[in-house]
């Protein structure tokens, strides 16, 4: 299972109502960094398959969303579990490390 675009409409349903945990990539076409982890997070998404979701929101696209959050600078990565934030992650890092950040929150 590949990462899931979420959209300001579908953040409920895909993410605040999902019987998994959900981490939310918060990032946009013009940000190195995010662009950077995206093929950490596609392999970690296979991985982790049944066990958390990867979702990815264009802030430009979605500005509701990440308005609301308070999103400020991206890569920010927010792991939610029974429709709430569990944690949460700025910036890029290794695959290895975003991989036990994940598993250590879910």
């Amino acid at each position: 299972m590949a990462t899931k675009n979420v959209t300001d409409a579908s953040f409920q349903e895909d993410v605040l109502d999902s019987a998994t945990p959900v981490l939310v990539d918060f990032w946009a076409d013009w940000c190195g960094p995010c662009k950077m982890i995206a093929p950490a997070l596609e392999e970690i998404s296979e991985e982790l398959a049944g066990k958390v979701t990867i979702a990815k929101m264009d802030i430009m696209e979605n500005p509701d969303v990440p308005g609301g959050l308070g999103v400020q600078s991206i890569p920010f990565l927010v792991i939610y579990k029974d429709g709430k934030p569990i944690a949460q992650k700025l910036g890029a890092a290794r695959k290895s490390e975003l991989k036990a950040w994940i598993e250590s929150a879910i």
